[in-house]
């Protein structure tokens, strides 16, 4: 196993010697996180819709008694802990929308042993966790040297593309020593890096007044079917490891009525940021070439773009966070990110991502999170969060 590269293993023992207490303050606040959790899920959060929720979070901020409670121009929640010394800043973030449209049935149900709903694990818990974090600080007499800088953000998923923490990110003038980026699910994930990647959109238009009998297209589907196949034979190196994702296809809207508008939705990664920007360029040759062989309009849209970078494995914040998630029985997993943490990446601030509890069915109606690992979650951001404040996750 890895060692931390540097580190204070006594004051680091000293923090896995206290998980016990956390875990159990953790657990004795359950009804609060799942309170938290159920009011935060069932207010209907799409993207540049989540107003309401973001009310919500602040008002729960102005509850415990934090600091600056307030939304920022780009609608963020914000609230802070303010710490013993206050001369540098943590800042723990959780995502405010979900992928659900506010048409959605929104009702959670609640059981023994799980929580059922749309956008329950993805992010309505990251928020709810966020928001229970100052009673469990309180509940535990914790007083942090540092700030704790508490978020909500607006604008993240989709053409949000990370909005709201870029506009905070940019205008914070003070110090911030790192980020914690906090997700529903999978209890063990830990993000320190990015791969390249950007998402798009190939939108094709068929005129009214089309030629039907011209190339032999049928409709919109059948041009759109054409751009697949040729993005499909595009060649991606094994190394560095690389490929393109299609993510979804719209069109239609019955049996009986030719399809004129299609969107197909993808995304391209690869560990080389050079690879990615030849992929869409050789798409965008595909769209032309496919609009010029049938007459129809197809055109390509970037909707989102990451840079490669991040910490490394061997960063004292990553090693620390692997070694109080083996400490409270958690198997670390490690995999890239591309949501917020990147906006850290860019900044230049250590950063990892987090999740709470298990879970399954993500992304679909009946998302549902497990309730008995929160509180082993909640153990592990609090105690990470104070490895951070005592300066264990510094790089020398």
């Amino acid at each position: 196993m890895t060692e931390p590269a540097v580190t204070d293993v006594n004051k680091l023992d000293s923090v896995i010697d206290r998980l016990p207490a956390f875990r159990e303050a953790a657990r004795s606040l359950r009804e609060a996180l799942l309170s938290n959790l159920v009011m935060t899920a069932e207010i209907p959060a799409p993207t540049y819709g989540e107003q309401a929720r973001v009310r919500f979070i602040q008002d729960r901020f102005c509850e415990c008694g934090l600091q600056n409670c307030s939304t920022d121009e780009a609608g963020n929640a914000l609230g802070i802990v303010p710490g013993s010394e206050g001369k540098r800043n943590i800042l723990v973030v959780a995502h405010a929308d979900t992928l659900f449209p506010a048409t959605e049935d929104h009702t959670i149900t609640v059981k023994q042993d799980s929580a059922t709903g749309p956008g329950v694990g993805d992010n309505s818990l990251g928020v709810a966790a966020v928001a229970t974090l100052p009673t469990l600080i309180d509940r535990l007499g914790l007083r942090l040297r540092n700030n704790l800088v508490l978020m909500g953000a607006s604008r993240s998923l989709g053409h949000g593309d990370l909005e709201g923490l870029r506009f905070f990110l940019a205008h914070f003038k003070r110090p911030i020593r790192a980020g914690v980026c906090v997700e529903g699910m999978q209890l063990g994930r830990l993000s320190y890096a990015s791969i390249g990647m950007l998402r798009g959109e190939i939108s094709v238009e068929v005129p009214e007044a089309y030629d039907w009998t011209r190339f032999g297209v049928l409709s919109a589907v059948s041009v759109v079917n054409e751009v697949i196949n040729k993005i499909q034979d595009i060649p991606l190196p094994a190394r560095p490891r690389s490929s393109i994702l299609l993510g979804s296809v719209k069109a239609g809207t019955s049996f009986s009525a030719t399809a004129t508008h299609a969107v197909l939705r993808f995304e391209v990664r690869s560990e080389s940021a050079d690879i990615v920007h030849r992929a869409l360029y050789t798409i965008g040759l595909i769209t032309e070439e496919v609009s010029a062989q049938t007459g129809a309009e197809v055109t390509l849209g970037v909707v989102a773009r990451r840079e490669p970078g991040g910490i490394t494995f061997a960063h004292p914040l990553v090693q620390n966070a692997r070694l109080i998630m083996e400490a409270l029985g958690v198997e670390p997993r490690i995999a890239p990110s591309m949501s917020e943490l990147t906006t850290f990446i860019h900044r230049q601030i250590p950063a990892i991502t987090l999740g709470v509890t298990t879970g399954e069915n993500l992304g679909h109606s009946d998302e549902t999170v497990f309730i008995e690992p929160m509180c082993t979650g909640m153990a592990q951001l609090i105690a990470i969060l104070t490895a951070i404040d005592e300066g264990l996750c510094d790089e020398p």
